[in-house]
């Protein structure tokens, strides 16, 4: 009982909060970044950790303009039916290192972003007009520190860690403006591109958006 004891209160139990987030510039691809606070209560030399985090988008917790909830109905639905269809969205999975600390330190949490529309929290970001989205941050992984005799141990973190945040719509704009101003991309399959390509030589179009303005004009009454 008494080396389990010394062993419980050897094993670090760390506290994560979030301090801010914005744009990481001149990246290589969209990215933003939260800046994390660790911290060991009580004290403690950590050697290192190997940071695994899930971002999650918890739209259940914002309130929407009339707007936003036209854009967003093909996500979750008319207004009518978000009381079951509104739920939280994977957004993204993120893992850093951070070094070694002593009670506390400060890493940056870089994570990626996509504006590819098939993904479900890039429609979601970009249907909404401003504000903040809350994010809940999951965090797993491994921290490695020293028992009392000096020996190096590792740890899984404890699968309840976890924090709230709040990513600011402008954040996320600014992110993506640097890479694709005033743009968005759509996938389509190789038979409709070469439909769509054969469209253009047809007509002489000189761009895409030329192509699809084109087809707009035509369906439209």
């Amino acid at each position: 009982m008494a080396l389990a004891s010394i062993a419980a209160r050897a094993t670090p139990d760390l506290s994560f909060a979030v301090g801010g987030v914005d744009v990481v510039r001149h990246a290589v691809v969209p990215t933003i970044r939260f800046r994390l606070r660790i911290e060991r209560p009580g004290g403690g030399v950590i050697d290192s950790i190997a940071l695994q985090t899930q971002l999650r988008l918890a739209a259940e917790r914002r309130r929407y303009e009339p707007e936003e909830r036209e854009r967003l109905a093909g996500l979750f639905g008319r207004p009518e039916q978000w009381s079951r269809s509104l739920k939280s969205l994977h957004w993204a999975n993120a893992a850093t290192v951070v070094p070694g600390f002593e009670g506390s330190t400060e890493v940056d949490l870089p994570v990626t972003l996509t504006y590819d529309f098939e993904v479900a929290a890039a429609q979601y970001l970009n249907a909404l007009e401003g504000g903040e989205v809350p994010v809940d941050l999951l965090f797993s992984g491994t921290v490695f520190y020293r028992d009392p005799d000096d020996r190096l141990q590792a740890a899984m973190i404890s699968w309840d860690k976890e924090v709230r945040a709040r990513l600011p719509v402008a954040v996320w704009r600014r992110a993506m403006d640097e890479h694709f101003p005033d743009s968005g991309w759509l996938r389509l399959r190789c038979r409709e591109l070469d439909r769509l390509q054969a469209y253009r030589a047809r007509h002489a179009l000189p761009t895409w958006e030329h192509v699809i303005a084109s087809l707009l004009e035509r369906a439209e009454p």
